[in-house]
C-alpha cells in the first residue's frame, strides 16, 4: 500500500507492487461486468439444482425437474413411432390397388418407399432410379414383367432369378453362340435382324437371313413381331430401350452369350409393409401402369426395361 503512486502519463493510481521495474495500474472492472459475473454464478448454481448437471460414478444428478435432453428425445421418438405405426397399419390394411387411389395414404407410402429405396436399391438402380447398363431404369414405361403395382410388388417380393425364392420370376435366354445353337454367321445375321426391328439397321440381305434364325429360335419368347411377351419376361426388341446396350457389338454379345441378371427377393429381408411402400414408390416414378389398362401379353421393353 505504501508504494502506491499516481502514474504520470495516465493519471491512474498503481496497485503498489512492482516487478523488475514493471508496475500495474489499478484499473478495476466496470461494476456492470462484476455484477454480471455474480449473476452468472448464481444462475449456474440454480441450473445445477434444477437440471441434471453433475456427473457421478454411474449416473448423474437428475435435477429437481427431472428433465433431460435424452428423455425428451426418447419421448419424441416414441411419439414418432406411434405416428409411423398408425400409418404403417393403415397401409398394411389397404389393398395395393386401393392404395394408389388413396390420396392420404399413397403419399405416406411413397415417402416410406423412397427411404427404403435409398437403403436397399440405389446400389443397382442408382439414386435417381434411372439405372445403368444391366440395371433397369425404373422411371420409363418399359417393363419386362409388368408395371402394375401388383406386378411390381410381386417382383419385389420374390425377385428375378433369385435361387432361394421358389416363386421368383424366371426366364432363360439361351446362349446361342456359346452353346453352338447358332454359327457365328447366324449370330451376325440375327443381330442385323434384331437391330432392323428398331430401325437401327437396314432390312438388307443379312437382316433377311437373320429373320429366319429369329423365327426359328426367338419368336417363342419375343413374339413374331419382336415386341416381347411378359409372361416370359422377354424384352421388346422394336423400341430404343436396351438393358445391355443397343450397338451391334452389344446385341451380338447378348445373342452369343445371354445375360441372366439377378434381382434379390426382398420378402425375407424386409417386412411386408416396407415392400408395399417400395412398390408404391417405384410405381410412382412415372412408368406405373393401371391394372385395367394393362394388356395380358403386351410388348415390353428391352434395355433399361423394368422388371
Amino acid at each position: 500500500m505504501a508504494n502506491k503512486r499516481i502514474d504520470e502519463p495516465t493519471g491512474i493510481e498503481t496497485v503498489g507492487h512492482e516487478w523488475d521495474g514493471i508496475e500495474e495500474l489499478n484499473n478495476p472492472l466496470p461494476r456492470w461486468w462484476v455484477w454480471t459475473t455474480y449473476m452468472t454464478i448464481i444462475f449456474s448454481i440454480g441450473y445445477m439444482i434444477v437440471y441434471p448437471a453433475l456427473p457421478m460414478l454411474k449416473s448423474g444428478t437428475e435435477g429437481l425437474w427431472g428433465w433431460s435432453s435424452r428423455g425428451q428425445l426418447a419421448e419424441e421418438m416414441k411419439a414418432g413411432a406411434a405416428l409411423r405405426k398408425e400409418a404403417s397399419d393403415a397401409i398394411a390394411a389397404t389393398p395395393l390397388e386401393a392404395l394408389i387411389k388413396d390420396e392420404k395414404l399413397m403419399p405416406l407410402a411413397i415417402a416410406g418407399g423412397a427411404a427404403a429405396f435409398k437403403q436397399n436399391c440405389v446400389q443397382c438402380h442408382g439414386s435417381g432410379a434411372a439405372g445403368s447398363e444391366g440395371y433397369p431404369n425404373l422411371k420409363d414405361e418399359d417393363w419386362l414383367w409388368g408395371g402394375t403395382i401388383t406386378d411390381i410388388h410381386t417382383t419385389l417380393e420374390h425377385g428375378i432369378r433369385a435361387s432361394d425364392y421358389p416363386q421368383t420370376r424366371t426366364s432363360l435366354m439361351p446362349s446361342f453362340g456359346k452353346d453352338g445353337i447358332l454359327t457365328p454367321a447366324q449370330v451376325s445375321d440375327t443381330t442385323a435382324y434384331v437391330l432392323s426391328l428398331s430401325g437401327k439397321h437396314p432390312n438388307d440381305a443379312a437382316a433377311q437371313r437373320g429373320a429366319a434364325s429369329f423365327a426359328a429360335n426367338c419368336v417363342a419368347c419375343h413374339g413374331a413381331d419382336g415386341k416381347g411377351l411378359r409372361q416370359f419376361g422377354a424384352p421388346n426388341l422394336t423400341d430404343a430401350v436396351w438393358l445391355y446396350g443397343g450397338t451391334p457389338d452389344k446385341v451380338s454379345a447378348s445373342i452369343h452369350k445371354a445375360h441372366a441378371g439377378v434381382m434379390p427377393g426382398w420378402s425375407k429381408k424386409l417386412d411386408a409393409v416396407t415392400i408395399k411402400m417400395l412398390a408404391a414408390y417405384v410405381y410412382s416414378l412415372g412408368g406405373g401402369e393401371e391394372s385395367a389398362a394393362a394388356p395380358t401379353t403386351p410388348a415390353s421393353g428391352t434395355g433399361n426395361a423394368k422388371p
